[in-house]
């Protein structure tokens, strides 16, 4: 410090001496020696490494992007494969609830027109054999009456008070 303050007061530049100088110059590139065998090549080995390291992680970042890109892709297709099964298959199911329906419509419409048909034909059978056993009763009674008559001698009182009683004993068998 006091170099500097009389080197202001003289006005004069301050410079180390020549031998200072000198072995601060030796000083200076034998640690530049040493940093530059030493010190320079690790720090640009690890350097390296790091790149390195960097590159590689990047890389494999660009790959596994590259292959979740792909499992998607794989997974929409997938999903509209599915999308489109499941479309399949319920318009089959409704074709066949459709075709099921008309069949069931169809067999139920002839079981119905059979129990009609069925039905017609037991009420006509049921007429004819009512009217079958009319008939037969008409006619007993009709030879049941032509022979009450026959035995009795008919006059008009004598007539309604037959017709009375057949119509009489008719009601109370029915």
């Amino acid at each position: 410090m006091l170099t500097f303050l009389a080197a202001e007061e003289e006005g004069i530049v301050l410079l180390p001496d020549t031998p200072e100088l000198i072995w601060g110059l030796v000083a200076f590139l034998l640690l530049l020696a040493v940093m530059y065998r030493l010190v320079f090549p690790r720090a640009n080995q690890a350097l390296e490494d790091r790149t390195a390291a960097i590159q590689g992680k990047m890389e494999e970042a660009d790959a596994k992007l590259t292959e979740a890109e792909e499992s998607r892709r794989r997974y929409e297709e997938s999903i509209g494969d599915a999308r489109g099964e499941a479309n399949r298959i319920i318009a089959d199911a409704k074709d066949t609830a459709d075709a099921l329906r008309a069949d069931i419509v169809a067999k139920a419409e002839a079981e119905a027109a059979a129990i009609v048909e069925r039905a017609h034909a037991d009420a006509v059978a049921e007429r004819d054999r009512a009217l079958q056993e009319l008939r037969t009763q008409v006619g007993v009674m009709s030879v049941e009456l032509a022979a009450r008559i026959v035995e009795r001698e008919l006059d008009v009182a004598t007539h309604e008070g037959l017709v009375d009683e057949y119509i009489q004993r008719l009601s109370s068998q029915n």
